[in-house]
Protein backbone atom coordinates (compact mmCIF):
# COMPACT_ATOMS: atom_id res chain seq x y z
CA UNK A 1 0.00 0.00 0.00
CA UNK A 2 1.40 3.37 -1.01
CA UNK A 3 0.40 6.78 0.25
CA UNK A 4 -1.05 7.55 -3.22
CA UNK A 5 -3.53 4.67 -2.69
CA UNK A 6 -4.72 6.19 0.58
CA UNK A 7 -6.45 9.24 2.01
CA UNK A 8 -5.47 11.15 5.12
CA UNK A 9 -7.79 10.27 7.99
CA UNK A 10 -6.16 12.23 10.79
CA UNK A 11 -3.31 12.51 13.26
CA UNK A 12 -2.56 10.75 16.53
CA UNK A 13 -2.64 13.69 18.94
CA UNK A 14 -2.25 12.18 22.40
CA UNK A 15 -2.34 9.06 24.50
CA UNK A 16 -5.50 8.33 26.40
CA UNK A 17 -4.46 5.84 29.05
CA UNK A 18 -1.46 4.01 30.41
CA UNK A 19 -2.64 0.85 28.60
CA UNK A 20 -1.69 2.08 25.13
CA UNK A 21 -4.89 3.79 24.03
CA UNK A 22 -4.54 6.75 21.68
CA UNK A 23 -6.66 9.62 20.41
CA UNK A 24 -6.78 10.30 16.67
CA UNK A 25 -7.97 13.76 15.60
CA UNK A 26 -10.11 12.94 12.57
CA UNK A 27 -9.96 15.20 9.53
CA UNK A 28 -13.57 14.72 8.47
CA UNK A 29 -16.99 16.31 8.68
CA UNK A 30 -18.49 12.90 9.47
CA UNK A 31 -16.50 11.27 12.29
CA UNK A 32 -19.23 8.69 12.94
CA UNK A 33 -18.36 7.10 9.57
CA UNK A 34 -15.02 5.92 11.01
CA UNK A 35 -15.97 4.72 14.49
CA UNK A 36 -15.94 0.98 13.66
CA UNK A 37 -12.72 0.51 11.72
CA UNK A 38 -10.86 -2.81 11.68
CA UNK A 39 -7.47 -1.34 10.77
CA UNK A 40 -5.67 1.82 9.71
CA UNK A 41 -2.32 2.63 8.15
CA UNK A 42 0.05 4.76 10.20
CA UNK A 43 2.92 6.62 8.56
CA UNK A 44 5.96 5.51 10.56
CA UNK A 45 9.46 6.35 9.36
CA UNK A 46 8.99 6.50 5.61
CA UNK A 47 6.31 3.89 5.12
CA UNK A 48 2.72 3.02 5.86
CA UNK A 49 2.36 0.33 8.51
CA UNK A 50 -0.98 -1.44 9.07
CA UNK A 51 -2.28 -1.39 12.64
CA UNK A 52 -5.26 -3.54 13.61
CA UNK A 53 -7.81 -2.04 15.96
CA UNK A 54 -8.90 -3.99 19.02
CA UNK A 55 -11.58 -1.44 19.92
CA UNK A 56 -12.50 2.13 19.14
CA UNK A 57 -15.10 4.73 20.00
CA UNK A 58 -15.76 8.38 19.26
CA UNK A 59 -14.41 10.68 21.93
CA UNK A 60 -15.87 14.19 22.02
CA UNK A 61 -16.70 15.47 18.53
CA UNK A 62 -13.78 14.75 16.21
CA UNK A 63 -11.55 12.41 18.20
CA UNK A 64 -11.42 8.65 17.80
CA UNK A 65 -10.20 6.75 20.86
CA UNK A 66 -8.44 3.59 19.69
CA UNK A 67 -6.77 0.58 21.21
CA UNK A 68 -4.48 -1.13 18.70
CA UNK A 69 -3.84 -4.88 19.02
CA UNK A 70 -0.05 -4.63 19.26
CA UNK A 71 0.13 -1.48 21.40
CA UNK A 72 -0.19 -2.36 25.07
CA UNK A 73 2.11 0.01 26.95
CA UNK A 74 2.35 3.72 27.41
CA UNK A 75 5.81 3.67 25.80
CA UNK A 76 4.47 1.93 22.68
CA UNK A 77 1.72 4.54 22.45
CA UNK A 78 4.12 7.47 22.90
CA UNK A 79 6.16 6.21 19.94
CA UNK A 80 3.14 6.78 17.67
CA UNK A 81 2.26 10.30 18.86
CA UNK A 82 2.00 12.91 16.08
CA UNK A 83 1.88 10.18 13.40
CA UNK A 84 -0.45 10.58 10.42
CA UNK A 85 -3.20 8.01 9.95
CA UNK A 86 -4.46 6.84 6.55
CA UNK A 87 -7.10 4.58 5.03
CA UNK A 88 -7.33 3.07 1.52
CA UNK A 89 -9.12 5.27 -1.02
CA UNK A 90 -11.80 2.63 -1.60
CA UNK A 91 -13.08 3.26 1.96
CA UNK A 92 -14.03 6.84 1.17
CA UNK A 93 -17.79 7.32 1.17
CA UNK A 94 -19.16 8.14 -2.30
CA UNK A 95 -20.01 11.83 -2.63
CA UNK A 96 -22.81 13.01 -4.86
CA UNK A 97 -23.97 16.30 -6.30
CA UNK A 98 -21.53 19.18 -6.09
CA UNK A 99 -19.53 17.70 -3.21
CA UNK A 100 -16.13 16.20 -4.07
CA UNK A 101 -12.83 15.08 -2.62
CA UNK A 102 -9.84 17.21 -3.53
CA UNK A 103 -7.90 14.28 -5.01
CA UNK A 104 -10.92 13.32 -7.11
CA UNK A 105 -11.00 16.50 -9.25
CA UNK A 106 -7.36 16.64 -10.32
CA UNK A 107 -7.47 16.64 -14.13
CA UNK A 108 -11.03 17.99 -14.31
CA UNK A 109 -11.79 20.84 -16.73
CA UNK A 110 -13.01 24.09 -15.17
CA UNK A 111 -15.57 26.12 -17.10
CA UNK A 112 -16.94 29.45 -15.96
CA UNK A 113 -20.56 30.32 -16.86
CA UNK A 114 -19.50 33.74 -18.20
CA UNK A 115 -15.84 33.27 -19.18
CA UNK A 116 -16.09 29.78 -20.74
CA UNK A 117 -13.18 27.32 -20.69
CA UNK A 118 -10.77 28.25 -17.88
CA UNK A 119 -8.32 25.32 -17.79
CA UNK A 120 -7.47 22.02 -16.12
CA UNK A 121 -7.24 21.44 -12.36
CA UNK A 122 -3.59 20.58 -11.64
CA UNK A 123 -3.89 20.64 -7.87
CA UNK A 124 -5.67 21.96 -4.81
CA UNK A 125 -4.02 24.40 -2.44
CA UNK A 126 -5.53 23.82 0.98
CA UNK A 127 -2.76 25.49 2.98
CA UNK A 128 -4.59 28.82 2.93
CA UNK A 129 -7.70 29.75 4.91
CA UNK A 130 -9.71 29.25 1.69
CA UNK A 131 -8.91 26.17 -0.40
CA UNK A 132 -8.09 27.02 -4.02
CA UNK A 133 -8.32 25.25 -7.36
CA UNK A 134 -4.88 25.44 -9.01
CA UNK A 135 -5.76 25.59 -12.70
CA UNK A 136 -3.40 25.38 -15.66
CA UNK A 137 -4.43 27.40 -18.71
CA UNK A 138 -1.73 26.91 -21.34
CA UNK A 139 1.06 27.36 -18.79
CA UNK A 140 -0.61 30.18 -16.85
CA UNK A 141 -1.72 29.35 -13.30
CA UNK A 142 -5.19 30.54 -12.32
CA UNK A 143 -6.39 30.27 -8.73
CA UNK A 144 -10.11 30.03 -8.00
CA UNK A 145 -11.45 29.72 -4.44
CA UNK A 146 -13.28 26.47 -3.73
CA UNK A 147 -16.50 28.04 -2.57
CA UNK A 148 -19.95 26.43 -2.57
CA UNK A 149 -21.39 29.66 -3.98
CA UNK A 150 -19.04 29.53 -6.99
CA UNK A 151 -19.48 25.84 -7.83
CA UNK A 152 -22.56 25.34 -9.98
CA UNK A 153 -22.06 21.78 -11.23
CA UNK A 154 -19.67 18.87 -10.77
CA UNK A 155 -19.97 16.51 -13.75
CA UNK A 156 -17.96 13.41 -12.83
CA UNK A 157 -18.83 11.57 -16.05
CA UNK A 158 -17.35 14.33 -18.24
CA UNK A 159 -14.73 15.39 -15.65
CA UNK A 160 -15.94 18.98 -15.68
CA UNK A 161 -16.66 21.55 -12.99
CA UNK A 162 -18.80 24.57 -13.86
CA UNK A 163 -18.17 27.65 -11.74
CA UNK A 164 -19.64 31.13 -11.59
CA UNK A 165 -16.81 33.37 -10.40
CA UNK A 166 -16.97 37.10 -9.67
CA UNK A 167 -16.52 39.23 -12.76
CA UNK A 168 -12.85 39.92 -13.49
CA UNK A 169 -11.38 37.20 -11.24
CA UNK A 170 -10.08 35.03 -14.08
CA UNK A 171 -8.94 38.08 -16.09
CA UNK A 172 -6.57 38.99 -13.23
CA UNK A 173 -4.34 36.07 -14.26
CA UNK A 174 -4.40 36.63 -18.03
Amino acid sequence: MTIEDCFYLGKIVRKYSFKGELLIKLDTDQPETYKNLDAVFIFVGNSLIPFFIERSQLHKSDLLRVKFEEISTEEDAIALLKSDVYLPLELLPILEGNKFYFHEVIGFIIKDVNFGYVGIVKGINDTTSQALFEIDRDGVEILIPINDEFIKEVDRKNKTIVVDTPEGLIDLYL
